[in-house]
């Protein structure tokens, strides 16, 4: 399943992820992965949760993303949960091929059972309307 933290910048996605990343972590049965475009999150995520930034592989856009976050799935499949900090950071500011990310990677979370939780810097309306027929917003 996928899940959206929308909200402006400054709007606390991104202290709402850490909560949600360190509770994870508490309850999985496997390991949890967090996904920041750059090393920040260092300090406030639990230890036990894999950091991974994506500067440091050069990831940009949603075509790239896509292909990053299927390897990191193909690599571990104990993974229970991914956490994703500033995804139009790295995917691009482009709704309509952030809509398109979402759709592929439904169909990945469906085949492998992974909860993925994206923070997006964004207020509601300015998002396709079909983008919460495939995402939870919480």
């Amino acid at each position: 399943m996928i899940k959206l933290i929308i909200g402006r910048k400054g709007s606390g996605k991104t202290k709402r992820l850490i909560e949600l990343v360190n509770a994870a972590v508490e309850s999985s049965n496997g390991n949890v992965v967090c996904v920041e475009k750059q090393r920040l999150l260092t300090h406030d995520v639990n230890y036990r949760a894999r950091l991974v930034e994506t500067d440091h592989y050069k990831v940009s856009g949603y075509g790239e993303f896509y292909g990053f976050l299927a390897g990191i799935i193909a690599g571990d499949y104990d993974i229970t949960d991914i956490f994703v900090d500033a995804t139009l950071r790295i995917g691009g500011r482009n709704y309509d091929e952030l809509l398109e990310f979402i759709k592929k990677l439904d169909s990945l979370s469906k085949i492998t059972e992974q909860d993925l939780v994206f923070t997006v810097s964004a207020d509601e309306d300015e998002l396709p309307a079909e983008i919460f027929d495939i995402c939870e917003k919480i």
